[in-house]
């Protein structure tokens, strides 16, 4: 079965060790490679969509999260608050929504500033069991894709529907295939917040989002203060979890005082969405790399073109052309250890996508030889040719190494 886990360790994405502590993994240098690309991809998707990122600091003062509700209805899933005295005690946030209703308030907001989305990779802390932890699928120290967008009650349903928008094209450019959607409802108990009548706008509201969309119904499954859009992965081992999220949610912009001025001057009250277009880059990269076995798209692969020189006399020209496709943008290795064929076999179980073979025959004309990670041999073309061919199916973010045609 394919692990994520062993994965990573075969192809040194990450690393897990018990002096760090568990659900602590530490990222290495191929792993940051992939995860950055990743990054600076939704950053830019979110800029593109008129989102402001911010950032803001993973702890808080206890009274944040007493205001917000998180101590009163999420404490079991908090650590324990850091005492530096009697009166200041702080907190590891176990989600960012408290900061970005700290954001929203921060100065005075018009209707015309509205939807205001506020967008951050940002870390919070959840104190998970040992038992249930394990890789980078259930972790303690997590890497948020997170958004809030504040809205009047009428750009809610708008909002809702380009957040899906959004999350569609992530999944798309990431080789993402969710499972499924889930509207997850209250169930029974006094884990919520919030009156009926808001839970059943909310509820509606993400219904009327969710018309020709099939979906299932999870009572029990709500954010204690609001009802949620959740779309569903499952992993090698046929366990389903969470990557994307839409929150609707009345009360944290009542518990913050949030308001904004309206066009009639008057005082109203914004809606707060809550939304994660790819989840926690660790929940995300443990479904990528089982989802593709360690091959990446080439675009957010760790090492995207390895050169080989046949032999010493080529070692300079691949020293050059290797300098010439990082100034294109390039991640680029050479190797000149062992033989051809070790290096080829090596090259392909990293899983790099291209691999560029350079004799005395193809220096001599300028050219390379490029192999695919998958078999498949390239005839030798001009350097540049092929630094280009790479360079515009990575800008493209594209699924396969080969433009179509």
């Amino acid at each position: 079965m394919i692990d994520h886990r062993k994965l990573g360790r075969e192809l040194d994405l990450f690393v897990s060790d018990p002096l760090a502590g568990a659900g602590l993994p530490i990222w290495l240098p191929a792993g940051a490679a992939a995860r950055h690309a990743v990054e600076e991809y939704v950053r830019e998707l979110e800029r593109r969509s008129a989102h402001q990122h911010v950032y803001s600091p993973p702890l808080g003062k206890r009274e944040l999260f007493e205001l917000s509700g998180h101590l009163g209805y999420f404490a079991d899933d908090m650590f324990p608050p850091l005492r530096l005295s009697a009166d200041d005690e702080f907190v590891l946030r176990p989600a960012l929504c408290p900061h970005h209703a700290l954001v929203f308030r921060a100065r005075g907001r018009s209707y015309r500033e509205l939807p205001l989305r506020i967008a951050e990779l940002g870390g919070m802390y959840r104190s998970e069991r040992s038992g249930v932890l394990g890789g980078l699928s259930r972790v303690r120290a997590i890497s948020l894709n997170d958004a809030h967008t504040f809205c009047a009650p009428e750009q809610v349903s708008a909002e809702v529907a380009e957040i899906l928008r959004l999350i569609r094209a992530a999944h798309a450019a990431l080789g993402v295939r969710p499972a499924g959607f889930r509207l997850s409802l209250r169930g029974p108990g006094e884990k919520y917040v919030g009156d009926d009548a808001q839970w059943a706008h909310a509820e509606e509201l993400l219904r009327d989002a969710l018309a020709g969309v099939e979906y299932v119904e999870a009572p029990g499954e709500a954010a204690f203060y609001g009802p949620k859009i959740d779309i569903q992965i499952v992993d090698a081992a046929g366990r389903e979890s969470t990557i994307s999220t839409i929150q609707v949610d009345f009360d944290k912009p009542e518990r913050f005082d949030l308001s904004y001025t309206d066009s009639d001057g008057s005082r109203r009250r914004p809606v707060m969405l809550h939304r994660s277009l790819v989840g926690s880059m660790e929940r995300l990269f443990a479904y990528l790399i089982e989802a593709h076995e360690g091959a990446f798209p080439a675009w957010y692969a760790p090492v995207q073109l390895v050169v080989l020189p046949v032999g010493d006399g080529q070692a300079d020209a691949a020293a050059d052309l290797a300098r010439r496709a990082v100034d294109a943008g390039l991640r680029v290795e050479v190797d000149t250890a062992g033989s051809l064929g070790a290096r080829v076999r090596d090259a392909t179980r990293r899983r790099v996508p291209y691999l560029g073979v350079l004799g005395a025959a193809e220096v001599a004309d300028g050219a390379l030889a490029l192999r695919l990670r998958d078999g498949r041999a390239l005839a030798p073309m001009p350097a540049d040719a092929a630094l280009a061919l790479i360079g515009g199916q990575v800008a493209a973010r594209a699924a396969d190494l080969l433009p179509p045609g």
